[in-house]
């Protein structure tokens, strides 16, 4: 096998076999397909796709293409999964939420992609905490904790490494093939008992319509459950942010709100939801109803909480933040309100606008090198079927310079549309997917 003959295949739309395609994952990890030839793999398979076969051949063989964890615990070993959306903190919440409960969370996270936040951003806005842990870190922090939320290390799919490295500059980024392969490589890398994935649609999602949430959701539940991981997935509103906040340290402090018991809302439904799937999977519940319950009853009497600041702790963070964080996570220095300027209902919000406003104030990366300030962001942001009057505040933008603070309140005000009334707002659990 090389690689020239297997691009052929492609450009004609060949399918691949199983071997072809290990070679690929093989020959990505280790150097030997050249970033020009990565990219034009990436093309045809943008192009013309895999077989569900295929699909689950490639994901397999990226996912083996580096470490794959095994755990000798007496918990399950779970985890979740979201494709990205404006405002979601819930891995913060549902981790330590699954510890208390009885499932070891040794979960594996992501950075900032585009205009949506990412949980290891988050994360690092508590001051002294490291998500880079090596094995052995990783393995002591879930036994004695329950729950770690870190990033890949180097030999974690390192496949899905060099091919993510070319999808964006090639412009193969909204593969349903290449999204599922690359998501699953590494939380099956985890050495997963069961996984539950949450697929986002709406306009502060990746994926837009209902359709294509659909079809990812589908791909990457037959996939997963194919490579021996199982799993189930459901489909969430993303038409609004799930939390007033976007911003790193800001969506920390709705974490800790949630995780205090001082606020409910769309987090604590939905990590409910979630994390009743899991609990009924591993046997931990009788059905993922009495799961939910559990998840609320862990947050309610302050078990999660306590997982949280011992997980926090552990990664090397503050050991009384659960008692301090509002001293200690970063503020920045420039407030600024979003008055409405007439009167009326919220009746959209255009949660990609939110999140690049985000990250235009530095609170994400418009560049992977760019340097991430956790304290920007905003709070307060209204939600659908709001009725506001002429001059109440939409948002509040917290930013490090006046002139940055001006421009997100332009952009801020933009993006929410007023009117006389609403549609119908979504539910927030769109779909159930086996």
């Amino acid at each position: 096998m090389d690689a020239r003959s297997i691009l052929a295949k492609l450009r004609h739309d060949v399918p691949l076999a199983q071997a072809e395609l290990v070679w690929v994952a093989g020959a990505l990890a280790d150097g030997r397909l050249s970033a020009a030839q990565a990219g034009a793999f990436a093309m045809g398979v943008c192009r013309n796709g895999l077989s569900v076969a295929g699909r689950v051949a490639l994901t397999q063989a990226m996912c083996a293409s580096g470490r794959v964890l095994s755990w000798d615990l007496d918990r399950p070993v779970l985890d979740k999964h979201s494709t990205g959306g404006v405002g979601d903190c819930v891995s913060l919440v549902l981790a330590p939420a699954l510890a208390a409960c009885g499932a070891a969370v040794p979960m594996i996270s992501g950075r900032g992609l585009g205009h949506t936040g990412g949980t290891l951003d988050k994360l690092e806005a508590i001051p002294g905490l490291s998500v880079m842990l090596d094995e052995a870190q990783l393995r002591r922090v879930v036994g004695q904790v329950g729950c770690a939320i870190v990033g890949a290390t180097q030999d974690i799919a390192p496949a899905d490494r060099a091919l993510y490295a070319v999808r964006d500059v090639t412009a193969t980024v909204d593969s349903l093939d290449l999204i599922t392969a690359s998501i699953l490589s590494k939380k099956l890398a985890a050495g997963l008992g069961g996984l539950v994935l949450d697929v986002k649609v709406g306009s502060g999602a990746f994926m837009k319509d209902i359709g294509a949430a659909r079809a990812l959701a589908r791909a990457l539940v037959e996939t997963a459950n194919a490579a021996g991981c199982p799993t189930r997935a459901l489909i969430s509103d993303m038409s609004q942010p799930l939390v007033p906040s976007l911003g790193n340290a800001l969506e920390v402090a709705e974490v800790m709100r949630v995780l205090c018991g001082e606020v409910q809302g769309p987090v604590l439904e939905l990590t409910a939801v979630l994390g009743g799937v899991l609990l009924a999977g591993a046997g931990l519940a009788r059905d993922a109803e009495a799961g939910a319950e559990m998840i609320r009853a862990a947050i309610a009497q302050g078990r999660a909480a306590e997982r949280f600041g011992a997980m926090v702790a552990a990664q090397g963070g503050p050991r009384q933040f659960v008692q301090d964080w509002r001293r200690i996570l970063p503020e920045a220095p420039v407030l600024r309100e979003v008055r409405a300027q007439t009167a009326g209902v919220v009746q959209a919000i255009d949660g990609a606008a939110l999140g690049l406003a985000v990250v235009a104030l530095g609170g994400g990366r418009a560049r992977e090198s760019d340097r991430v300030d956790p304290a920007v962001g905003l709070s307060g942001v209204v939600r659908l079927g709001t009725q506001v009057a002429a001059g109440q505040p939409l948002a509040m933008v917290h930013a490090a310079r006046p002139g940055q603070a001006e421009v997100a309140v332009a952009a801020v005000r933009a993006a929410i549309t007023l009117g006389a009334d609403v549609s119908a707002i979504p539910d927030l659990i769109v779909e159930h997917l086996e």
